[in-house]
């Protein structure tokens, strides 16, 4: 009884995929750069990115570290931390260049108060790579009387439709209003408008 019942059902199953390769249609796995249209398959038309193209960015920077007349001196140290607010335009001439103009208030908190500490300006060429790779060599000017210039090494970890993400890793080189020379070590998150 057992063994026709197994019987039984092996046939049917064996039929029905009979059944369906003689009379159904064969479904053909459409490709992802083809769409399907009324049975057809046509070949989606490569669309590239129209030059100039200006693109918006938010982020947070961190700086981690600055070493200024022979001595490290931590963010986190002596109870007072500070975080900048770097916002911008990327303005991109083609998939390799672009230049972009960021502002970047800085608010310090220390003693049990904070206060917006600096405003810098940083304008920079931008030299892209593959896979969301991009050098930026920037300027800086700032409001508490520093210049100099930073380069930037940035790197896009995730993509949606209407926005990137990134990360970015930067060296502050500062000089002026009677201050030793110092760098720094930042680490920036953020992302770009699509």
């Amino acid at each position: 009884m057992k063994n026709t019942i197994r019987l039984t059902l092996i046939l049917i199953l064996l039929i029905g995929q009979a059944a369906t390769h003689a009379f159904g249609q064969t479904v053909r796995e459409v490709p992802p750069d083809s769409i399907k249209y009324e049975g057809s398959l046509y070949q989606k038309a490569a669309t590239k990115p129209k030059y100039p193209k200006v693109v918006g960015y938010l982020s947070f920077v961190l700086p981690l570290e600055t070493l200024q007349a022979g001595h490290f001196t931590p963010n986190f140290a002596h109870h007072s931390a500070s975080i900048g607010f770097p916002i911008g335009l990327n303005v991109l001439y083609s998939d390799r260049f672009g230049f972009s103009y960021e502002f970047t208030p800085t608010v310090k908190a220390s003693g049990g108060t904070s206060k917006m500490s600096n405003l810098q300006f940083a304008p920079g060429t931008m030299f892209r790579f593959d896979h969301g790779f991009t050098v930026i060599t920037r300027l800086a000017f700032e409001t508490s009387g520093r210049y100099g210039f930073t380069p930037v090494f940035n790197q896009v970890y995730a993509r949606s439709k209407t926005v990137n993400y990134f990360a970015a890793l930067s060296l502050p080189n500062r000089f002026g209003n009677s201050d030793p020379y110092s760098i720094g070590l930042n680490l920036q998150f953020g992302f770009t408008f699509n």
